[in-house]
């Protein structure tokens, strides 16, 4: 699917924000946060479904302006950690503290296309948690989720048929959705799949600008290459098997052991291909 309407970039359009982009959106002056403020923290955490775990020792911090990768397995435990933090399944061990409100950006591709509302209908979805049920939105909320996708930079899409949009806008709908939640903390479940290259590069910018903004970012992915950009690498495979920089994280013998036998050593060193299905896990 190719995102193929014309678009000032997203660093215009975030600009182009009548207060400023997504600080306006957001509710908070992004200029003004501490930079690196502590934002989530897991200590030793286990969760898991009925009787079994399906994920244990979890551990790490998460700072405002960090972009987190979180690599592993289908079945791994990536849902499970997303749903620890969102706080729909308990923990079963450990300790986790939020310091700032959680929002999910999910998959594009699991979204449903045959519903008949607008990109600014589903943006407009996110701010019923910050109004009565009954009442419908108002003004402020409207002028907020017009900002939001401004940010992202599809104002002049507001109108059109959710389904309607491309891959890569629709995903970018979903991040607008997000932020106006005033949420800090964001989960990306597997944001890059099924997006065309230029969709892709459009979508990792809106991330680097969001963690310059304060956010802190924590993203699924199955892409060791494109996690090797970002800030921190979270592996797992039904436990934390490392937590760190990109380049003392992903290594061949900790990616093995993260992927097992759907890992596949090319040549000599640390270059690794892995091999997925992108069921979910």
């Amino acid at each position: 699917m190719s995102d193929d309407h014309p678009q000032m970039s997203t660093t215009e359009a975030i600009g182009a924000a009548a207060t400023g982009g997504v600080a306006e959106v957001c509710g908070h002056a992004a200029a003004g946060d501490e930079p690196g403020r502590l934002l989530l923290e897991l200590d030793g955490v286990a969760a898991g479904y009925d009787q079994a775990l399906a994920l244990r020792d979890v551990g790490f911090r998460a700072h405002a302006g960090e972009r987190i990768a979180i690599l592993g397995p289908n079945g791994g435990g990536k849902t499970t950690l997303f749903r620890v933090v969102l706080g729909e399944l308990a923990v079963r061990e450990g300790r986790l503290a939020l310091h700032d409100e959680v929002a999910v950006v999910p998959q594009t591709e699991r979204s449903r296309l045959d519903f008949p509302v607008s990109a600014l209908d589903v943006v407009l979805m996110g701010t019923i948690a910050h109004r009565p049920w009954w009442r419908g939105a108002g003004r402020e909320e409207r002028a907020k989720a017009r900002a939001a996708l401004r940010a992202v930079g599809l104002e002049d899409r507001a109108d059109a048929g959710f389904g309607a949009l491309s891959g890569g806008q629709r995903q970018r709908v979903l991040v607008a959705r997000a932020l106006v939640r005033d949420s800090r903390i964001l989960l990306f479940d597997e944001p890059f799949t099924g997006l065309d290259t230029a969709s892709s590069e459009r979508l990792q910018q809106l991330i680097d600008e969001l963690a310059a903004a304060g956010h802190v970012l924590l993203i699924a992915t199955h892409d060791v290459g494109q996690a090797r950009g970002w800030d921190r690498v979270l592996c797992l495979n039904g436990r934390q098997v490392a937590f760190g920089d990109p380049a003392a994280t992903l290594t061949a013998d900790t990616l093995q052991a993260t992927y097992g036998h759907d890992l596949l050593r090319l040549g000599d060193g640390d270059a690794v291909a892995v091999i997925c299905d992108h069921r979910h896990g």
